[in-house]
């Protein structure tokens, strides 16, 4: 009965939505004629500071870590919906495996971030199993490397952190309409006003509906959300904040492209495999809110103390291909067959279950000892996670060929067990920033983390259990050169823990715990923030342990004794610049990557190679100019470009370079205390078809198409 029920709540939530907004914009309308506040978009400080670096507190260009900051402007301006959509602004973030219709996967300096451990929502863990808006989301921030210092256990890539959207001191009303040459279209209303004897009370509404659509054909959708954020401004010293956001995505996903044998294909972003006529759409709906209230003791110490809840539903399901069975039996394991045969598969595992509690305290403060200043964070954080899943179905449903797309039959009987999980951890951390001298600052932290990790199959059985204790100490130098330039130079670990599939049919160590995989990076960078021209400089190298789980599983390995197998070597530079001189703003970024992976005993083929899916050098550029003889117009342009990556883990397949360029022009201008934005954008303007992406991914290659030129038409109106 979950099913029409689900298909019911579908039909009548974009209309109810929908007249939702336009009744909020009606009453801010209302609102507006009797108050005629001025109008402020946000309440940033002149100096970014990103909360995901532990130091908070500090101008990012003063924090001896490499991190960027992607705003709501940045956002608004891109057309951006999703993560991925934000890579053009920062050449350390990739895709990972992102396809339309599902959530996704970021690869930062060349590693994978873990979507149940590296995202975080104003600092709390979320996972990252879902789709996450970014229409109440003020910015994104990311943190590059090692984050055992920031998280207890995480990838080594790096963490992204979303802030959402808080009540602006000025009073705010704004409607958003946007449309696509794809035939999608959004409407989205951004409110936030202040009431009270003293403006105390703040409140602030996004809400947005979209209809989704891309190239491809079968890939209708629709999204809303609805997100509150308000606070209560007690007195000087105390305030109270509390938020909540629910979002309902539904969209068919459209599975990658494979090689074709040996061969890449010609790039389709309009092939859809995911087109046959019981294909469903993947649905996900979360609800995440969190209450915050902070105290100033004095001048020098304040407390904090921050809950956070996340609820996930998803319905994940798909007409999915793997491998063929080509002429005379051959059979290719983790492609298609040359003539475009490949199996597809019914996948579909309803009703599954996330979420994940959260309470965070914090001490921060300021003193002096033996001359020496101190700005000390101690914190505590408890966190809790539960995953429950169902039957899934996984069925071979027939073998058709991406040429002559034909329909097979459905096979969607649930048979296919699942493993559900726990987690409970504790960590207590300890950061300081040290001044040695006026110039001269040493930064420490360390993160203790107790971790318990329960799983059993969906029916009960193969039950393990987790638990351990674990350290990530971090240190840092930086040297103020001169004034706005600062030198510096960190080493820190990270931590992640990984157990051994619970398949005794193929390990015989099936079930047990690996020892802690334990990452270094050791960073050196160079930061300027004077004016005309910021830029920065970093070199990094990140050594990260590697197990054979993969290559057993991608090359059947049987029996298989689970274990470390090497090391993968990542050394890297990156570099930033932003020059703003009379009408013209522009800035880019550049990543050099050697990437390498050493003594790998399971699979040596692969020792000296660059892993799949990571370019060895990336490049993203922006500038803007704005046009004097017509006052209120700016015309903008960003170009991306990402080197070779390679499909094959022995780097006997690789995919060509590409470049894409994306063009807008903005219009503003004022009618009274109304103001108006016109934008006309036009992504990939040159057409260029490519492959964006080749994810190695479930033992299988998988080749994503870029998307064909798109215009993006925007009208935005602030009263």
């Amino acid at each position: 009965m979950a099913k029409p029920l689900l298909k019911s709540s579908r039909r009548h939530r974009p209309s109810l939505i929908a007249a939702s907004i336009w009744m909020l914009v009606l009453v801010a309308h209302a609102q507006t004629e009797v108050t005629l506040k001025t109008v402020s978009i946000s309440d940033r400080a002149a100096a970014p500071q990103a909360d995901v670096t532990g130091f908070g507190d500090v101008p990012l260009t003063r924090t001896p870590i490499s991190a960027a900051i992607i705003d709501a402007a940045q956002i608004s301006q891109s057309g951006a919906r999703r993560l991925a959509d934000l890579n053009r602004y920062d050449a350390s973030l990739s895709d990972a495996y992102n396809s339309v219709g599902y959530w996704d996967y970021a690869t930062l300096r060349g590693f994978v971030l873990d979507n149940r451990f590296n995202y975080r929502r104003d600092g709390l863990p979320v996972s990252a199993e879902t789709f996450i808006p970014l229409d109440n989301k003020e910015r994104v921030e990311v943190l590059k490397g090692t984050s055992g210092i920031q998280a207890g256990t995480s990838a080594p890539g790096g963490l992204i952190n979303y802030v959402v959207k808080r009540p602006t001191q000025n009073d705010l009303r704004s409607a958003r309409l946007e449309a696509n040459s794809d035939g999608g279209a959004l409407l989205g209303v951004d409110l936030s006003s202040r009431w009270g004897a003293q403006r105390e009370f703040g409140v602030r509404v996004n809400a947005a509906s979209e209809g989704l659509k891309s190239p491809a054909p079968g890939s209708k959708g629709e999204r809303q959300l609805l997100a509150i954020a308000t606070d209560w401004r007690m007195n000087r010293d105390s305030v109270l904040e509390a938020e909540l956001e629910y979002s309902h995505r539904s969209q068919a996903s459209i599975p990658g492209m494979s090689l074709l044998g040996n061969s890449l294909p010609q790039p389709n972003a309009k092939l859809n495999i995911n087109n046959q006529p019981w294909s469903q759409p993947v649905v996900l709906d979360g609800l995440t809110g969190s209450v915050r209230f902070e105290q100033a003791l004095n001048n020098a110490w304040r407390w904090s103390a921050v809950a956070g809840t996340q609820r996930l539903t998803s319905y994940d399901r798909a007409a999915f291909p793997f491998g063929c069975t080509g002429a005379g039996g051959t059979y290719y394991p983790d492609r298609f067959c040359p003539n475009g045969d490949f199996d597809l598969w019914d996948f579909r595992s309803d009703n599954e279950h996330r979420n994940k509690d959260n309470l965070l305290l914090q001490l921060k403060g300021k003193f002096e000892t033996a001359g020496f200043g101190h700005d000390l964070t101690l914190g505590w954080l408890r966190s809790k996670t539960r995953e429950r899943y169902g039957l899934q179905a996984y069925n071979y449903s027939g073998t058709t060929n991406v040429f002559n797309l034909s329909p097979q039959p459905a096979a969607s009987t649930g048979a296919d067990i699942n493993t559900n999980r726990d987690e409970k951890s504790t960590e207590l951390s300890i950061l300081d920033n040290i001044t040695l001298t006026r110039d001269l600052s040493m930064w420490a932290g360390l993160r203790h983390t107790s971790l318990e990790r329960n799983a059993a199959l969906t029916d009960g059985t193969a039950a393990t259990q987790y638990s351990t204790s674990l350290n990530t100490p971090w240190l840092a130098l930086s040297f103020q050169i001169m004034p706005g330039t600062m030198l510096y130079a960190s080493h820190g670990q990270g931590m992640e823990t990984q157990v051994i599939p619970n398949r005794p049919s193929q390990y015989t160590n099936a079930g047990q715990s690996l020892p802690v995989l334990k990452s270094h990076q050791t960073e050196v960078g160079i930061k300027s923030a004077a004016e005309p021209v910021s830029w920065q400089l970093t070199a990094f190298q990140v050594t990260r342990p590697v197990s054979n789980i993969d290559a057993c599983n991608r090359l059947f390995i049987t029996p298989c004794t689970g274990d470390y197998d090497g090391r993968a070597v990542h050394r890297g530079l990156e570099g930033a610049v932003q020059w703003r001189t009379g009408a013209w703003t522009t800035s880019g970024a550049l990543t050099l990557l050697n990437a390498k992976r050493e003594g790998s005993v399971a699979e040596p083929t692969v020792n000296g190679q660059r892993p799949t899916n990571v370019p060895a050098h990336t490049l993203r550029a922006q500038t803007a100019y704005r046009v004097a003889a017509v006052p209120g117009l700016q015309m903008e342009a960003e170009l991306s470009h990402e080197g070779e990556r390679l499909v094959m883990p022995d780097g006997s397949i690789a995919l060509p370079a590409w470049t894409t360029l994306n063009t807008t022009a903005r219009y503003q201008f004022r009618q009274g205390l109304t103001s108006t934005t016109l934008a006309l954008g036009i992504d990939n303007l040159t057409n260029r078809l490519y492959f964006r992406e080749s994810p190695y991914q479930f033992g299988h290659v998988y080749l994503f198409s870029g998307a064909p030129r798109t215009v993006r038409i925007s009208l935005q109106t602030e009263f």
